[in-house]
């Protein structure tokens, strides 16, 4: 994803190839991003350092589930390197098969329950996606937990990505039927992971994503940062444990920026709207929320933060649910 729409910079170290990967590093800052607007105004102190030793330990821990991952090492306190990969231009698809080293255009979601903020609920309400489509029986409630995860596509490198179905993620992706059944069955393993490991610390993994490259050797290969805050939804005792909650309040509060309408009535970007910053007392409250995350997902005590009971309840206080 290009820096401007993720919360991470990326260096080069070694640019990849169709015949040879490449060797990266990302810097996981202190920055976050709803409305798909990009980076918002307002930095989160430690949110970076807190991500990142998460998906540290994620990688470690998926890579001992059997998942293969293009994580190479960790770099302390807010770096990883990684197996670095081409990414398609915009419009240069389908990626074809004989081509290797490159970033899978097209991510896969995973969904357990649909709390609010939920796309699934709008896109019922509008009619964009249908309950067979779905694979539901009923119109879910809010909160409604899943009886089986729903598992769904999207672009990835489109400038506001869009859900897609199966058969045009894999023409997207140039993939045979075997690396999209693979990158399926790695996110539904991604999925069964995280949820356990959540699930220990009193967590639910609402819902999440997996993004893939494809190696030279034609190998799915699992990238990003799985089951970070930046890419999934994880909530304590109906709480949200990261991002959603400012998105909420920006909605909430008649702040959000409408990017999706921009982009169709062709706005530049430089006229688009800036959002409006965050209260002050915002700030170390979210700091400590993300703090108190990695430390009870990790096991580690790095900042003495909160308890997630006292983080989350302070976030209820102040910004809201």
């Amino acid at each position: 994803m290009p820096v401007l729409h993720s919360t991470k910079n990326v260096e080069v170290v070694e640019p990849a190839t169709t015949t040879r990967g490449g060797v990266g590093v990302f810097e996981y800052t202190d920055n976050y991003t709803v409305f798909h607007y990009g980076r918002m105004p307002d930095p989160i102190p430690g949110k970076g350092e807190a991500t990142c030793r998460m998906a540290v330990f994620n990688f470690r821990m998926l890579e001992a589930a059997g998942v293969n991952t293009h994580f190479r090492r960790f770099i302390a306190p807010n770096r990883i390197e990684f197996d670095l990969a081409r990414i398609p231009e915009t419009g240069a698809v389908p990626t074809t098969r004989a081509t290797g080293n490159v970033l899978v255009p097209v991510q896969v979601l995973f969904r357990n329950e649909l709390p609010q903020g939920s796309s699934v609920h709008r896109r019922l309400a509008s009619g964009a996606l249908t309950l067979t489509e779905a694979g539901l029986a009923h119109v879910p409630e809010v909160g409604e937990q899943l009886q089986q995860p729903l598992i769904e596509y999207a672009t990835m490198v489109e400038p506001v990505n869009r859900f897609i179905g199966r058969s045009e993620a894999q023409h997207l992706s140039g993939l045979g039927d075997e690396q999209v059944q693979s990158m399926c069955d790695v996110a539904v393993r991604v999925n069964e992971v995280l949820s356990r490991h959540a699930a220990k610390i009193g967590l639910i993994l609402s819902d999440g994503k997996a993004e893939f490259l494809l190696s030279s050797d034609g190998h799915v290969v699992l990238a990003d940062s799985p089951g970070t805050p930046d890419e999934c939804r994880l909530l304590f005792k109906g709480v949200h444990c990261g991002k959603q909650v400012l998105r909420n309040w920006y909605v909430n509060n008649g702040l959000e920026v409408p990017t999706s309408r921009l982009i169709t009535e062709g706005v530049p970007r430089d006229q688009w709207p800036t959002p409006a910053r965050l209260p002050a007392e915002f700030l170390p409250v979210m700091s400590d929320l993300y703090r108190s995350l990695s430390e009870a997902w990790i096991g580690e005590r790095l900042w003495n933060a909160p308890s997630l009971g006292d983080a989350t309840r302070t976030v209820t206080e102040v910004i809201g649910r």
